[in-house]
C-alpha cells in the first residue's frame, strides 16, 4: 500500500467530531469546525484525517433504536442529521482544504451510497471500513471495484468473521490492511488484547494496524513497538463536547505528544522495549488470538446489517447489485445478513419484493 512506508501512518479520526452541540447547526458551521480540526491535526503531525460519511436512505431504516455508546439520539435521527449536515459541497471543500494543507483526506463510507458519493463526487485515494461494516459485502464489493486501497477495522467481530472478510478481499486481489480494534467507548487499557496485532500479522500476511479507543497514548505506542503500521485515534477539541465520539478522543496537545513519541520510537529499540514493559501495556496484552469480548457483542445487533431491496423487484427478475442494499439495524430487520450478498446476486426472485423489504431465502428461486 503506497501510503504505508517505513514510518507509521498516523490517522486523526475526526469522524463526526465537527458536530459539537446538541442543537443543530448549519453545514457552513460544521465545515468551519471540521477545518479547525484538520488544521490542528496537521499541526500535531498527523499524516491523515478521516471522517465518516452517511447517506441515510441506504444505511439506516427508520426504526427507533438507540445504540449503547451514544444516548444523545436514536440511530435514524442521528444518521439523518449527519446526512443533512454534510452535503456534497461540504466534502468537496474539505478535501480541497486538506490538499492545501498537505494532509491526506479520506472518509469512512457507512453504506454503498456514501461510498459512491465519495468516489464519484468528491474523490478519495483510499477507503476505511468501520468495525460495524466489515460484513457489508454490498459496500465492500463496490469498494473493491474502485481498485483503491482499503483499511478495515476488526472490532465487534469474531475470528471467523474476520477470516470471512479477509478471504472476500483476497479473492478479489484487493489491496488492504487490517486494524486490530476493540469496540468499547472508551476501552479500558487492560482490555485491549494487544497481542491480537501479532496474531493478525502471522495469520494474514498483510499490513496490520491499531484503531485505539482507549484514553491515553501508552497502548498506541506499544502497538507501534509491536509492528503496527497504522495508528488511528479519535480526535476532538475536547472530550467534554456533545456528540458520539468526543469522549474517546485525543485532544490536540495529546495527539502532538503521541506523534512525537511514535517518531522518536520508530528507530529506537530501547524506546520500544520501554513501552512494552510498562505495566499498563502488559495488563492489556491479552490472548494471542482474536477475541470477541462481551462488551463489544452488545453493539452488533445495532450496527450489523441485513440485505434489503433498494427498489421494487418483480417476480422472475434477476437480482443485480444496484437492487440490493445493506441496512441497519439487523436487530429489527429479519432477513439475510449482509455477508450473504453473493448468495443472492444473480439469482431470480420467486415473489415480488417491495422497496425496503428485507431479503430472505424464501424469495429466491433455488
Amino acid at each position: 500500500m503506497n501510503f504505508i512506508k517505513e514510518k507509521t501512518f498516523i490517522v486523526a479520526e475526526i469522524g463526526k467530531g465537527f458536530i459539537q452541540t446538541e442543537q443543530n447547526q448549519t453545514p457552513e458551521v460544521y465545515l468551519a469546525n471540521a477545518k479547525e480540526l484538520v488544521l490542528l491535526a496537521k499541526e500535531a503531525g498527523a499524516d491523515a484525517v478521516k471522517f465518516q460519511t452517511h447517506t441515510v436512505e441506504d444505511e439506516q431504516t427508520n426504526i427507533n433504536v438507540v445504540a449503547p455508546h451514544f444516548n444523545g439520539a436514536d440511530r435514524y435521527s442521528w444518521v439523518k442529521r449527519n446526512t443533512a449536515a454534510t452535503p456534497v459541497w461540504f466534502w468537496q471543500e474539505l478535501k480541497k482544504y486538506c490538499a492545501e494543507l498537505g494532509i491526506v483526506f479520506f472518509s469512512t463510507p457507512m453504506s454503498r451510497g456514501a461510498a459512491k458519493l465519495l468516489n464519484e463526487e468528491v474523490g478519495v485515494d483510499l477507503w476505511k471500513v468501520g468495525s460495524g461494516d466489515i460484513l457489508d459485502f454490498v459496500m465492500l464489493d463496490y469498494l473493491v471495484s474502485t481498485k483503491k486501497p482499503i483499511i478495515i477495522s476488526g472490532g465487534m467481530s469474531t475470528l471467523e468473521e474476520v477470516d470471512l472478510v479477509v478471504d472476500f478481499l483476497k479473492k478479489r486481489n484487493a489491496e488492504f490492511a487490517l486494524l486490530h480494534c476493540v469496540s468499547k467507548y472508551p476501552c479500558p487499557p487492560e482490555e485491549l488484547q494487544l497481542q491480537t496485532i501479532n496474531f493478525f500479522k502471522e495469520r494474514y500476511n498483510i499490513p496490520i494496524g491499531f484503531s485505539d479507543h482507549s484514553i491515553g497514548t501508552d497502548s498506541a505506542l506499544a502497538a507501534v513497538a509491536m509492528g503496527a503500521k497504522i495508528i488511528e485515534k479519535h480526535f476532538s477539541l475536547s472530550r467534554d463536547l456533545w456528540g458520539s465520539d468526543h469522549k474517546v478522543s485525543m485532544t490536540p496537545a495529546e495527539l502532538k505528544l503521541m506523534v512525537l513519541e511514535i517518531r522518536n520510537m520508530e528507530s529506537n529499540q530501547n524506546k520500544k522495549e520501554e513501552y512494552l514493559n510498562k505495566d499498563i501495556v502488559k495488563e492489556g496484552m491479552g490472548k494471542t488470538i482474536k477475541v470477541l469480548q462481551e462488551g463489544e457483542a452488545k453493539f452488533r445487533p445495532f450496527f450489523r446489517k441485513t440485505l434489503v431491496a433498494l427498489t421494487d423487484i418483480s417476480v422472475g427478475s434477476e437480482i443485480k447489485p444496484e437492487m440490493l442494499g445493506a441496512m441497519r439495524p439487523q436487530l429489527h430487520l429479519a432477513g439475510l445478513p449482509s455477508e450473504k450478498y453473493e448468495n443472492v446476486l444473480g439469482k431470480k426472485v420467486s415473489q415480488a419484493i417491495s422497496k425496503g423489504q428485507p431479503i430472505s431465502l424464501e424469495m429466491i428461486e433455488r
